[in-house]
C-alpha cells in the first residue's frame, strides 16, 4: 500500500508493533550462505553446547534484517531510508522464537537539503517472552508539504 505522509504528519511518541516472524533454522543456514558466516555460534550445535547460550544463536545482521522487514508494511512515497543508528543487540534470539518490532517516533530535525526533515524512528525488537534482544535507530529523509515546512 502506497501512503504519502510528510515530515510534518509525523508526531512524537507516535508507536506502532508489527506483526511476529518465527526465526527458523533454515533462515540461519541461508543467512550464513548469503554473508559467508559460518561462525560456530550459529553453525555448530555441539560447539554451542560448551558456550554460555548451550545451543546455537541467530546472526545478529539476521535478526537486523528481519526487524527492518517487520516494519515495512507501508511504502510512504515522500520518504527514504536515511541509515541506521545506534544498534544494538541486546540478547540472543534462538531457533524457533518469535520476534516483532515496536517503532516508535523519536525526533525530527531539519536537512541541509530545502524542503526534507529527518524523522528518527526508535525501533525495539522483543522475542515472546516480551524481553528486549536489539534496539536501533531508522533516520528518514522525508519530503516536507513545503520548502518553508
Amino acid at each position: 500500500m502506497n501512503v504519502q505522509i510528510y515530515y510534518e504528519d509525523f508526531v512524537i511518541n507516535d508507536s506502532r508493533t508489527t506483526t511476529g516472524r518465527t526465526i527458523t533454522e533454515a533462515d540461519i543456514v541461508f543467512h550464513a550462505g548469503h554473508t559467508g558466516d559460518f561462525y560456530p555460534h550459529h553453525m555448530d550445535e555441539e560447539w554451542c553446547k560448551t558456550q554460555p547460550f548451550k545451543k546455537r544463536i541467530a546472526h545478529g545482521t539476521l535478526i537486523f534484517s528481519v526487524g527492518v522487514g517487520l516494519t515495512a508494511g507501508v511504502i510512504n512515497d515522500v520518504a527514504m531510508t536515511y541509515g541506521y543508528d545506534r544498534l544494538r543487540f541486546i540478547k540472543p534470539v534462538f531457533i524457533n522464537d518469535t520476534i516483532k518490532a515496536t517503532v516508535t517516533i523519536k525526533d525530527k530535525r531539519d536537512h541541509k537539503k530545502p524542503g526534507y526533515g529527518i524523522v528518527t524512528e526508535q525501533v525495539e525488537v522483543h522475542n515472546q517472552h516480551k524481553e528486549l534482544v536489539m534496539v536501533f535507530e531508522h533516520l528518514l529523509l522525508v519530503q516536507k508539504k513545503s520548502a518553508d515546512g
